[in-house]
């Protein structure tokens, strides 16, 4: 099975920027596809974006010119860039993937705190 740990998560202000990484160990298959999505409070867990193995992407209209989702094989690690940050980007985010043969997430991690505040 595949474990995924995420960190970079941190208080920022608006406008600024964070990293987050995924860092993914206990399984040396290839992973098709690994994402990100948030749960802020109140609110349902929503999708955020996602990169396939042959580094296509997908994103969420909210993000969509304002976060990058990139992947390092060799590291087994996806990231996302988060820039221009607003206040509703407030969440905690969570990284996912797929499991061989599979198209839906079935790894989960933990999930990074992003709060975005004055």
């Amino acid at each position: 099975q595949v474990q995924l740990v995420e960190s970079g998560g941190g208080l920022v202000q608006p406008g600024g920027s964070l990293r987050l990484s995924c860092a993914a160990s206990g399984s040396i298959f290839s992973i098709n596809v690994m994402g990100w999505y948030r749960q802020a409070p109140g609110k349902q867990r929503e999708f955020v974006a996602q990169v396939t193995s042959s580094t296509t992407t997908v994103y969420a209209d909210s993000v969509k010119g304002r976060f990058t989702i990139s992947r390092d094989n060799a590291k087994r690690t996806v990231y996302l860039q988060m820039n221009s940050l607003k206040v509703d980007d407030t969440a905690v985010y969570t990284c996912a993937a797929t499991r061989p043969g599979g198209w839906t997430f079935a790894d989960w991690g933990q999930g990074t705190q992003v709060t975005v505040s004055s």
